[in-house]
């Protein structure tokens, strides 16, 4: 991976929705993480979100794909 900014793009209370979000991400070829993963299931939701992470630079196309695949 190349040097970029990494930047939180949102944060879930389920773990599941962030790892849903992704996987469609990675479909598309956009690296994605999710930051937090085990500590937001083992706490209740809202104490320790699960953070989508992604590269700045990949932002605005991440908004598009996301924002897209929800409309269906």
């Amino acid at each position: 991976m190349s040097e970029s900014k990494l930047v939180v793009w949102r944060e879930y209370d389920s773990t599941n929705d962030a790892l849903w979000d992704k996987s469609i991400l990675e479909s598309e070829g956009i690296w994605a993480t999710v930051r937090n993963e085990i500590m937001s299931a083992v706490y209740v939701a809202g104490v320790m979100p699960a953070q989508l992470v992604v590269r700045e630079a990949d932002l605005e196309r991440v908004s598009e794909i996301l924002e897209a695949y929800s409309a269906r």
